[in-house]
């Protein structure tokens, strides 16, 4: 489970309006590791956290004479995201090599997509303040990543890692569509989901697996896009909130100043809460794109999408809408339990045979509310589905109550167990003989007779006596039967 915190410094906080009407106009572009065991155009690793320059093959040093041959997977996967997000998939693609001079870009150029990519236009829903939205995708196209250059380990050098060259990459481009931090969050969000569900990437935004680079303009309601500066590589989902609003905030400050923005490149330094300028933003022409020689275009055929599209999982969108008509769940609930494919994947095997919205509420409240407040992620769980539906078979056969539910609940977090085996071997069963319930009513209502009789005139303090049965029975008596014999016994009708 992936516990996101959107919120954002309040003194950073962008509120529009507040210094004159302006409107902030956001477009992401999202690179996404593809999952996958090799490289997109060698055979080399892409494990993490091997030595430097051990995943490396000849192609990805771009030693002379050594030719790319590209992933088949790599390719299946950009197909099964391009179907997630509802958009065209072109059956002809062209690579195409972008020029530019960085140390760990051995090749002089990354291979790219620029005018023909294997992806076209699609959508995403997203959900803003209980509304729905749909955002653009302009395109998604595959290229390979660059290594990585470490400057911290000795005042004099630069270190260069290859490992990461080569690795494919999805840039899956929105259109300017987004209008808040707030939506921009939603929208990364939701992709993230959809990639983890289709297992296209896995969404590990620590490990770079996935980071945006953000494009922000500020302009008045009704006129053209202003001038737009693009935010490198953001990392986190509160961060690319924090660095919209600090970046708007900027642009506005130097337009209502009477200057102008400058097209450029910053960078987002989150100590700080500031972008800083890295470079003037390049345009196309600045990268010489051309079809890369080395590889002819990439053609396939529709009844290999089609098969592609046979296979693909339930999707996040599909998933709630089913939860919410199969077992009766609210928006709400059905939204929680689908943000993250291994949340849903757990509470679809809790609820399988047994009452949905009960199985929603203890994964909801119960599991997740525990596992926030531990810091745990849902598969580092103690209590696997099987427990946690032996939990709520219990309460169903009348065994334990709702309250000695949550008692087994922490037991069971704590130290394991079969629950069924827990209740008997600890004597948890609950009560249910009327009688030994019926003697603990007695024996409450003697010993209070001045609050009976305030009872029978005021009926809602009956629960005064319930709670004392409950106390004196340890908890273990049935809560309706107490009730009932409470009711009864005082003779309060309904």
């Amino acid at each position: 489970m992936t516990i996101i915190d959107t919120r954002t410094p309040e003194p950073k906080r962008f509120i529009p309006g507040a210094t004159g009407d302006w409107e902030v106009i956001i477009g992401l572009e999202v690179h996404a590791q593809v999952t996958s065991n090799a490289k997109l155009f060698s055979g080399a690793s892409t494990e993490f956290g091997a030595e430097p320059n051990q995943n490396v093959s000849l192609v990805d040093a771009a030693m002379p004479g050594m030719l790319p041959v590209i992933n088949k997977e790599c390719v299946a996967q950009a197909i099964r995201t391009g179907l997630g997000l509802k958009a065209q998939i072109n059956l002809k693609s062209v690579f195409d090599r972008k020029n530019y001079f960085y140390p760990d870009l051995p090749q002089g150029y990354q291979i790219s997509q620029y005018k023909q990519p294997i992806v076209g236009e699609g959508e995403i829903e997203i959900e803003i303040d209980g509304g729905a939205k749909t955002v653009g995708i302009e395109r998604l196209h595959l290229e390979q990543d660059a290594g990585k250059s470490i400057h911290d380990q000795h005042p004099e050098f630069s270190y260069v890692d290859l490992n990461r060259s080569g690795v494919a990459l999805m840039e899956i481009v929105s259109r300017p569509d987004l209008r808040s931090a707030k939506e921009a969050q939603a929208y990364v969000t939701k992709l993230r989901t959809i990639l983890r569900y289709l297992g296209t990437c896995d969404g590990d935004m620590e490990k770079g697996n996935l980071r945006a680079d953000v494009n922000v303009s500020v302009r008045r309601p009704g006129d053209e896009f202003g001038t737009r500066c693009e935010i490198k590589n953001v990392n986190s989902i509160r961060f690319i909130g924090q660095a919209v609003e600090v970046e708007a905030r900027r642009q506005i400050d130097i337009i209502e100043d009477g200057g102008t923005i400058d097209q450029e490149t910053r960078l987002f330094d989150s100590a700080k809460g500031e972008t800083r300028s890295m470079r003037s933003k390049e345009d196309a022409h600045d990268y010489r794109y051309f079809p890369d020689p080395d590889l002819l275009p990439l053609e396939f055929e529709q009844a290999w999408v089609e098969e592609l599209a046979q296979h693909l999982p339930e999707l996040p969108d599909d998933k709630k809408n089913r939860l919410i008509a199969e077992m009766g769940l609210s928006a709400y609930d059905a939204s929680i339990l689908v943000s993250d494919k291994v949340i849903a994947d757990y509470f679809e095997a809790v609820a399988k045979g047994r009452d949905g919205k009960q199985a929603a509420n203890w994964v909801i409240n119960n599991l997740l509310g525990k596992l926030n407040e531990t810091g745990q992620d849902i598969d580092e769980s103690p209590v696997s589905p099987a427990q946690l539906g032996a939990i709520l078979d219990l309460i169903k056969s009348g065994d334990i109550s709702g309250q000695i539910a949550k008692e087994l609940f922490e037991i069971v977090w704590a130290e394991g167990g079969d629950p069924a085996k827990i209740v008997e071997e600890r004597g948890m069963k609950q009560v249910t003989d009327t009688g030994a319930i019926e003697a603990a009513v007695d024996e409450v209502i003697a010993a209070n007779p001045d609050k009976a009789e305030q009872a029978r005139e005021k009926p809602n303090m009956a629960g005064w006596f319930v709670g004392q049965v409950m106390k004196a029975t340890g908890g273990k008596a049935n809560p309706q039967a107490v009730n009932q014999l409470v009711r009864e016994k005082l003779g309060i009708e309904g």
